[in-house]
C-alpha cells in the first residue's frame, strides 16, 4: 500500500530528507491514482518499465507487485539510498534496477539499448516535464508507450493544437512520435506536499512510423516559436542568407503564406521543413 501523508512526513524526517521545490517532489500519497497510472499504461508484463523519479518508491513498489520489471531513474542521492534499503529484496531477484543520474541527460536510464521494448510510468517531476520529455524525443530508442503524471497546465502545452496560443515547439516535437490516448484528473491533495497546481495522468502511444526531428531542426524551430506573434515572412528576413533561402523554398513549395504565424503551422508541415535543413 501507498504511504499515507503521515507515514511520508515519518519517512522523510527519518532520513532527515526536505522535499526540494526546485527538482518537483512531491510525493504520491493516494493508492487509487497508484493503481490507475498502471492501469492506464495497459502494458503487458513482458515488457519493462522505466520510471522516472521513484521518490519514495511508491508506484516503484506497486510495479514490482504487479510483476513488472522496473528500470527507476533517481538524482536525488538521499532518495537513492532509501529506495536501495526498502526494495533490496527486489533488487537482489533483479526484478528492479535503480540508476542514481539526471534524467533530462539520461532520460531512459544507462541499460536500455535499441533492442529493448519499453514503457514509461511514472510521477514525473514538474521541474523536469518539458525538458525530459524533449530528451526523449532526441533519440532512439523511444518508449513504445508513456503515461505520466503532469502539471496540468504543461499537459495542455505538450498536446496543443496548431493555432491555439499553447501550441509550441515541443507539442510539435511529441506529435511527431506519439498519439494522445487519454487522460485522467488528479487533485493537487494526492500528493505531499500538496502542489499549487492540479495534476493530470496523461496516456500516450508511440506511432507505428515514429518522426524525431533531427538537433539542427529542433534548434531552429524552437528559436522560430521564440518570435511566434510574428508573420513568417518577417521571421525569415532576420536568418541569415542559406538559411533564408531554404526557409523560403520550404514555405512556397508547402503553399504556405508568409502572412502565417509559427502557431499556424501544422505538425506534418514541421516535418516536411527537417528534410531541408542539413544535419
Amino acid at each position: 500500500m501507498p504511504l499515507t501523508p503521515s507515514e511520508t512526513r515519518e519517512v522523510l524526517a527519518e532520513i532527515g530528507h526536505r522535499p526540494r521545490k526546485q527538482l518537483g517532489q512531491n510525493f504520491l500519497v493516494d493508492g487509487n491514482i497508484v493503481k490507475k497510472s498502471i492501469l492506464m499504461s495497459k502494458v503487458p508484463k513482458t515488457r519493462k518499465m522505466v520510471e522516472i523519479g521513484p521518490g519514495l518508491g511508491t508506484l516503484t513498489e506497486e510495479l514490482l507487485n504487479q510483476d513488472y520489471q522496473v528500470h527507476a531513474v533517481e538524482i536525488d542521492p538521499r532518495l537513492m539510498a532509501y529506495l536501495q534499503s526498502r526494495l533490496s529484496p527486489w533488487i537482489e531477484k533483479k526484478k528492479l534496477l535503480l540508476s542514481e543520474a539526471d534524467a533530462v541527460k539520461v532520460p531512459t536510464g544507462y541499460h536500455l539499448g535499441p533492442e529493448h521494448d519499453f514503457s514509461v510510468v511514472a510521477n514525473l517531476p514538474y521541474a523536469i516535464s518539458s525538458p525530459w520529455l524533449e530528451a526523449v524525443l532526441s533519440k532512439e530508442p523511444i518508449p513504445e508507450s508513456m503515461t505520466l503524471m503532469l502539471q496540468k497546465e504543461a499537459a495542455d502545452r505538450m498536446w496543443a493544437k496548431p493555432g491555439t496560443k499553447n501550441y509550441n515547439a515541443l507539442s510539435i516535437f511529441l506529435h511527431g512520435s506519439f498519439q494522445f490516448i487519454s487522460s485522467h484528473p488528479v487533485s493537487r491533495n494526492c500528493f505531499h506536499p500538496v502542489p499549487a497546481v492540479d495534476s493530470i495522468l496523461i496516456h500516450m502511444e508511440r506511432k507505428s512510423h515514429p518522426f524525431l526531428f533531427p538537433e539542427n531542426s529542433r534548434r531552429l524551430i524552437r528559436k522560430i516559436f521564440t518570435k511566434r506573434r510574428k508573420q513568417m515572412g518577417a521571421v525569415i528576413k532576420q536568418e541569415d542568407t542559406p538559411l533564408r533561402e531554404i526557409l523560403d523554398r520550404w514555405m512556397e513549395e508547402s503553399n504556405l503564406p508568409k502572412s502565417i504565424r509559427p502557431e499556424g503551422i501544422a505538425p506534418d508541415q514541421w516535418q516536411t521543413l527537417a528534410g531541408w535543413i542539413p544535419n
